[in-house]
């Protein structure tokens, strides 16, 4: 079985979730699986909720522009590819 660096990244996101959530009285089975599912942004979510507001916006914006950036990237591909 292979593991992606994502995954990777996901699962570590996870554990930091589920772990953390409890000391802050919040439900770790939700915040597990939405860290699991939706990985940087459910983190920098998290640290908004809990008091980490700059570093979880920087996260999130950040984030944002990655994803934004990686779907042009791939329209920008395909674009490529029948022209």
């Amino acid at each position: 079985m292979e593991f992606s660096l994502y995954s990777v990244i996901n699962i570590l996101i996870t554990i930091y979730l589920v772990v953390d959530s409890k000391k802050h009285g919040k439900n770790p089975v939700l915040w597990g699986i939405l860290g699991f599912i939706f990985g940087i942004i459910t983190l920098s979510i998290y640290w908004i909720r809990t008091g980490k507001k700059l570093l979880g916006w920087i996260i999130l914006i950040l984030a944002i522009i990655f994803h934004l950036l990686l779907i042009l990237f791939i329209f920008a591909v395909l674009f490529m590819s029948f022209t």
